[in-house]
């Protein structure tokens, strides 16, 4: 996984550019300022903002300051912003394949979480194109693990419990597990658990960390599900507009984006477990056998995302399964 991190040199390399009429371009994010994928964005918008000369100025908006998580695309799509940073998964509902990267133990593991989405980038920038989005960029969250306020060690301890849901891959592990989804965007976390809307969530050690979930939560367990994406997306008529040297410009750091911040998020995962335990957590790997428990549910979510995903959802999956 050779990557080069360094925005610098691209943002210096390229500041000899034509004099053009300067465009400040707002970008909503839905987590906190701190969270290494704002913190990657804003690294982002400054090598446009210095790359260009100014032509186009970015300015982050964290913390669903300026839209909501869920409003994100939305606005990104209708033109009320140029640019902005969204879950993909989270609009499975539009098209099942924004889901690619929530299939249960399919990708486990960083390596083959950037082999499967080098794999889905094509079919998900088609998709996209249709929606008037063409796809920057995109980075990993740390491995997916299971918060909850009490010990679990079987599927019969998630009974009954009320699991917060961030898309529908999330619902439907709730429903197969006999938990209660209920829809909860990030900003709202730390509110739900401490108010007792929620009691559980599957997600990152980042997304706990951020949030002090310790506060309310007393169990992390990693299970390693899988590895979901933030994918950094523009209107696509405001990027027809954009001069050939600044979509240079903009490409060079939105790949170097995507270098730095996967190895940002490598380097959160162990710092975020660490973190959760100082925080008074248990931390540390499920049980074996409600591990193997879940992996069961796996391959019904699974079969049920590959009829629903199409033709498209199967190539994906092939064609990951055939590079491993």
């Amino acid at each position: 996984m050779k990557r080069t991190t360094s925005m610098i040199a691209l943002c210096v390399a390229s500041l000899a550019m034509p004099a053009m009429a300067a465009e400040s371009w707002d970008m909503p994010l839905a987590y906190s300022a701190s969270n290494y994928h704002s913190e990657n964005a804003a690294d982002f918008a400054k090598c446009v903002t210095d790359g260009t000369g100014g032509d186009i100025t970015i300015t982050t908006h964290p913390g669903g300051s300026l839209f909501g998580g869920a409003d994100i695309k939305r606005a990104i799509q209708t033109g009320q912003v140029p640019i902005g940073e969204r879950l993909l998964s989270a609009h499975a509902n539009e098209n099942a394949v924004f889901a690619y990267d929530n299939i249960p133990f399919l990708a486990t593991s960083f390596d083959d979480a950037e082999k499967l989405a080098d794999i889905a980038r094509p079919t998900i920038e088609k998709i996209l194109a249709e929606q008037n989005l063409t796809l920057l960029y995109s980075v990993p969250w740390p491995p997916q693990g299971l918060y909850f306020n009490k010990e679990v060690t079987s599927l019969d301890d998630m009974e009954g419990v009320k699991f917060r849901s961030y898309n529908t891959t999330t619902a439907r592990l709730a429903e197969l597990t006999g938990m209660l989804p209920v829809t909860i965007e990030a900003a709202e976390i730390s509110q739900a658990f401490a108010t007792g809307v929620a009691e559980s969530m599957i997600s990152s050690g980042a997304t706990g960390y951020d949030r002090k979930v310790w506060e309310s939560l007393s169990h992390f367990y990693e299970v390693n599900s899988w590895l979901p994406r933030n994918s950094v997306m523009v209107n696509s008529e405001t990027w027809a507009d954009v001069s050939d040297a600044n979509k240079a410009v903009i490409t060079g750091c939105a790949d170097a984006a995507a270098a730095a911040g996967l190895e940002k998020a490598i380097a959160y995962t162990q710092f975020t477990m660490d973190g959760l335990a100082a925080g008074g957590m248990s931390v540390g790997p499920a049980d074996p056998a409600l591990v193997d428990q879940l992996k069961g549910v796996g391959e019904t979510m699974t079969a049920e995302w590959l009829e629903t995903a199409g033709d498209d959802g199967v190539a994906i999956v092939e064609a990951y399964k055939a590079a491993n």
